[in-house]
């Protein structure tokens, strides 16, 4: 197993949740935005890359140690108790400030909550899952489990993706596509399911239907427990977790493709996704930017991914990659030549 340092950096992670607390302390509920995507962004290029992987003799007791999963259920228990204390602290501030913890909880509950359902979400375990499920329900993106699962990786760097940025295609145009279409291809593969298992549709073995309904149910219980702007809160850190979510969805696969001169697909390999190596914001998201490796292994735990020399590789970590997705110009001007290359 790994020594050293490595299986302590990932308790950073155990710090993102603490950001909106220390903002509302301090009387600047926006410190979370800026230290979560400049802060951080400048300090990936300090701390520098990790480049290393562990050795294969210890893939097996690192897969299996218990230390890991104990962070992922951490932050998943001070992710769901950040948007209740928000939801509580929320209606004694300004608009701005008001505004600024909602964003700034939703970051969190964007980069590490829906990050750890994912992680949590290809797992067997049923604890696992429901806890996938709960997590991503507090954001209102509960479809991610059935659309990522058994839609995503079926047809990641395909045209039938909705997750799946194409070339030249903006940000904007994508987010627009991937909200609507993998909604609608969970609802999809849902009816499909349940047909498959003689269910009705209209009734409680249909997950769609809870992951419609139970966001409704918590933003009526804010409003009754707390107010109009708790309610208000909690729709606007879920809106703020789950464009993050698209925003790195974006930044994965901009681009590439599976498909051969003859029109069919090459299997799923560390091709077909972005990785990058920055060490900081690989702790706090759990080797989420070790992608590639994901797509290649969906089942394989966070601590255990590995690095692709030959994979596609991003010029910077996430806090840097995201805010230059938000400007098309910007990022057809970096990627474009970035894949030319990668694809050469």
């Amino acid at each position: 197993m790994p020594t050293g340092l490595f299986p302590y950096r990932f308790l950073l992670a155990l710090t993102l949740p603490t950001m909106p607390v220390t903002g509302y302390l301090i009387g600047d509920n926006f410190y979370t935005l800026i230290v979560g995507i400049v802060i951080i962004g400048l300090l990936d290029f300090v701390v520098g890359r990790d480049l290393s992987n562990p050795p294969a003799e210890a893939m097996p007791a690192l897969e299996e140690a218990p230390f890991y999963r104990a962070i992922v259920y951490a932050c998943a228990a001070l992710d769901l108790g950040l948007i209740v204390w928000g939801a509580v602290v929320v209606g004694g501030l300004s608009p701005t400030q008001a505004l600024g913890l909602a964003l700034s909880v939703g970051f969190v509950t964007g980069a590490q909550g829906i990050t750890f359902a994912h992680e949590l979400g290809h797992k067997r375990s049923k604890f696992d899952q429901l806890l996938a499920k709960i997590l991503l329900t507090a954001v209102c993106y509960g479809h991610f489990f059935i659309e990522h699962n058994r839609g995503h990786h079926v047809r990641v760097a395909t045209p039938e993706d909705p997750a799946s940025a194409r070339f030249g295609e903006g940000f904007y145009v994508f987010y627009a596509r991937t909200l609507a279409g993998s909604w609608l291809h969970a609802w999809r593969l849902e009816r499909e399911r349940l047909q498959r298992h003689g269910f009705s549709f209209f009734g409680w073995h249909n997950q769609m239907l809870w992951f419609t309904a139970v966001p409704l149910v918590l933003t009526a219980a804010c409003w009754l427990a707390w107010g109009a702007i708790a309610a208000g809160f909690f729709f606007v850190q879920s809106w703020m977790a789950f464009t993050l979510l698209e925003a790195v969805n974006y930044v994965q696969h901009y681009g590439l493709s599976r498909e051969l001169e003859d029109g069919a697909y090459e299997r799923v390999a560390h091709s077909h996704s972005w990785s990058a190596s920055e060490t900081l914001t690989n702790s706090f998201l759990i080797h989420l930017q070790r992608h590639s490796d994901h797509h290649e292994n969906p089942s394989r735990r966070y601590q255990a991914l590995q690095l692709y020399d030959d994979g596609p590789q991003l010029p910077t970590g996430y806090s840097g990659m995201l805010p230059l997705a938000l400007v098309p110009p910007l990022w057809f001007a970096v990627m474009n030549r970035r894949l030319r290359a990668t694809l050469r």
